[in-house]
């Protein structure tokens, strides 16, 4: 089997530039998440707001499928179909960040085990809920912290990749992809344990 000539740079280097970019980026977006998180919009769409939250498990879905796809492409060489599905992955993850902002804004908080919606746990809710609360922690808690942390490493690779820098994008996307995709995943799983308190 053939295999493709590595890529061309897509554009020049310049780690300065780069570092303010990525840097100016994922703070603002830290802090969006972060903010919004805390506000809701009492609106009436015309439509249940947590359509947003089964966007978001779609999406992860896909990204996880793409991420897997674009694993695969770079172990075949395939080098042009791998920048093709990890910049789909990365445009997807746009799309993600814009519905999560939106589920939150207009939905607010949902609490694991709230089964009458008052904003409460009780006893009896948490009894109902047994194990599956203590795992559901477990996974959001692993969840959110990787999800803020791993954007500046998902825009460091891609850079590195479209300045053609592959040894260290190769090195950096060791890192990133695997944490990508476990945030990818728990989000969906996330979304499977939620959203029948919805």
């Amino acid at each position: 089997m053939e295999t493709e000539k590595p890529l061309q740079p897509y554009f020049k280097q310049n780690d300065q530039l780069a570092r303010l970019l990525i840097g100016a980026v994922s703070i603002l977006i830290f802090i969006a998440v972060v903010l919004l998180g805390r506000v809701k919009v009492e609106a009436n769409l015309g439509f249940d707001v947590h359509v947003f939250a089964l966007i978001n498990a779609i999406i992860n879905s896909m990204v996880t499928l793409l991420l897997i796809g674009g694993l695969i492409a770079v172990k075949l060489r395939l080098f042009r179909l791998h920048k093709k599905i990890m910049i789909s992955a990365i445009i997807l993850s746009v799309l993600f960040l814009i519905s999560y902002i939106c589920h939150h804004l207009f939905a607010g908080e949902t609490r694991f085990g709230d089964i009458n919606h008052d904003g409460l746990i009780s006893d009896a809710e948490k009894a109902d809920t047994g194990g599956l609360r203590t795992f559901y922690y477990i996974i959001l808690g692993t969840h959110i912290p990787l999800a803020g942390i791993i954007l500046p490493f998902i825009l460091f690779t891609a850079y590195r990749g479209l300045t053609a820098e592959f040894p260290r994008h190769k090195k950096l996307a060791r890192l990133t992809w695997p944490v990508w995709l476990y945030v990818s995943i728990t989000g969906v799983l996330i979304y499977l344990l939620i959203s029948p308190y919805y």
